[in-house]
């Protein structure tokens, strides 16, 4: 068998930790393979050794048939291996064309940039991928689906015939991931080989040919994915059964806890993102928030929690006017919040994850003393709250910007839920999570609703906001168009909601 790639029992080790224990993988010309394992299983780690960022203790990779040595990603590069990856590798006020040719930029007989070569080749990749990129376009400007696509083509300039995609579809709406998803069997048919790296299910049988699985560092086996399902590939990762559905009893809501009245919000640039917006949140209740990305959700996020002013209307927690306080003031009004963007609002990636768990609370007892943080009181609260919630890291000292993503967003979760405050607002919840750690996630969510505590879910996957929600609003060019009970609904009628469809006919009360 001619294989492109082949990692053969690769050990990588880091103080304290053996991230990737004696793995082997091995990749066909023309396939995609799939790498899948829970959150810090070492899948990113694993391809950061064939991508040439870290240097493996033993074994040894081949490409083509050949031992090869890969100290670093320019020669990785010269081996014809790019890595798109799950944080972005983009200077933001740069275009397009500049970030793209970065290191290895096309000059003029007199020395200088020939930015215009390179915008026309950039354009002609682009073209032959149906890629759809504006060479000329700032970084700053595209959404987040576009520059994952200039991540591609960052790739393919540099002349790469194996791709590896990190966690490609976790930022990405699901209008996005499709696109993606053909994008990547265009890339195929071009000769390509890809690697991508997952831990959703559904996405592996749709379009990967082969699924390596590892398991806490250690390779499980490779399968052919003609030849399994879901629920064999969610068991071979987590290593027992997990339930898809979440179970729960029916909701008993109460009194409500979060009222929004005819709510304004302008974005960025001075435009109605959220228009006359009204909601409630009760007690014991679960609303998830269903909409395509764009619609308002982030700003009615970031009205409610503080971390944007509101222009007009009312947002009342437990009868308390909350509208435009500031974020603490929120806070201690008694609001949770999982932020959508864990590494803008969610974490300071260069403290401890143990002064992370504490960022809500750091300046009450017991963590404060006056104007002195009580370190021990930190670390042990810390240590039960990793354990708890499972968050894998080697301490509660490592630097939050050393754990995978998928353990950032339990370290969050853990902080906001354990506060148990009255309302908690959770967006995107699970995004970069593996199955196993969503069904934890689900039923701590359920845990809080039986407490009698509002949670509000915001979710771009809609078989969560149906499987989690007890109500759902349907939110659609800055209002709430429709009120749905998630058993009497499906998808497919959802996203003709979400499309704007029957808005005028359903009204925009909640």
């Amino acid at each position: 068998m001619d294989y492109v790639i082949e990692m053969l029992n690769i050990r990588k080790e880091f103080p304290g930790i053996v991230a990737n224990d004696n793995i082997t993988l091995q990749l066909k010309k023309g396939e995609i393979h799939a790498l899948l394992g829970e959150n810090g299983a070492g899948k990113s780690t694993l391809m950061n050794v064939l991508f040439g960022l870290y240097q493996p203790e033993k074994g040894e990779i081949r490409v083509k048939g050949e031992k090869v040595m890969i100290t670093d990603p320019n020669k990785a590069n010269e081996l014809g291996i790019g890595m798109v990856h799950q944080h972005f590798m983009l200077v933001e006020n740069f275009t397009v064309t500049q970030n793209i040719i970065l290191g290895s930029e096309p000059k003029t007989k007199t020395g200088k940039i020939d930015i215009k070569k390179a915008e026309k080749e950039i354009q002609q990749l682009s073209d032959n991928y149906g890629l759809k990129v504006d060479p000329t376009a700032k970084i700053s400007d595209i959404s987040v689906g576009m520059q994952q696509r200039v991540e591609i083509l960052k790739t393919l300039y540099r002349g790469a015939d194996v791709l590896i995609f990190d966690e490609p579809t976790a930022v990405l709406t699901p209008q996005e991931i499709h696109e993606l998803i053909e994008i990547m069997r265009s890339l195929i048919k071009e000769g390509k080989s890809i690697i991508l790296i997952t831990h959703k299910l559904k996405e592996i049988m749709e379009v990967c040919d082969r699924c390596t699985v590892i398991r806490k560092g250690r390779g499980i086996g490779t399968v052919n994915v003609s030849e399994t399902n879901p629920n064999e590939l969610a068991s071979l990762m987590v290593g027992r059964e997990v339930n898809f559905k979440t179970e729960k009893e029916n909701a008993n809501p109460k009194e409500p806890v979060l009222e929004i009245r005819n709510l304004v919000v302008k974005d960025a640039r001075k435009v109605e993102a959220v228009k006359g917006l009204e909601l409630d949140v009760r007690a014991g209740e679960i609303v998830g928030i269903a909409g395509v990305d764009g619609n308002g959700q982030t700003e009615l996020i970031e009205a409610i929690t503080g971390l944007t002013k509101s222009d007009s209307g009312s947002i009342k927690l437990r009868g308390k006017e909350i509208r435009n306080l500031s974020p603490r003031k929120v806070t201690e009004s008694g609001l949770g919040h999982i932020p959508q963007d864990r590494h803008k609002y969610g974490l300071v990636l260069d403290y401890s994850i143990g002064e992370n768990m504490v960022l809500q609370t750091y300046y009450k007892k017991p963590f404060s003393k006056g104007i002195v943080l009580k370190h021990n009181e930190i670390f042990d609260k810390a240590r039960s709250l990793i354990q708890e919630f499972d968050v894998r890291t080697p301490s509660e000292y490592t630097k939050a910007r050393a754990l995978s993503g998928g353990n950032q967003q339990k370290a969050i979760i853990a902080r906001e839920v354990d506060r148990s405050p009255d309302l908690l607002i959770a967006a995107q919840p699970t995004r970069g999570l593996d199955v196993g750690a969503i069904e934890f996630i689900h039923k701590k969510l359920i845990e809080e609703r039986d407490k009698g505590k509002a949670i509000l879910l915001v979710s771009f996957e809609l078989d969560e906001v149906l499987d989690v929600s007890d109500r759902i609003a349907v939110m659609f060019d800055g209002k709430i168009v429709a009120n749905v009970d998630p058993k009497e609904t499906n998808e497919q009628e959802l996203g003709l909601l979400m499309a704007g469809s029957n808005a005028a006919k359903v009204g925009d009360k909640a």
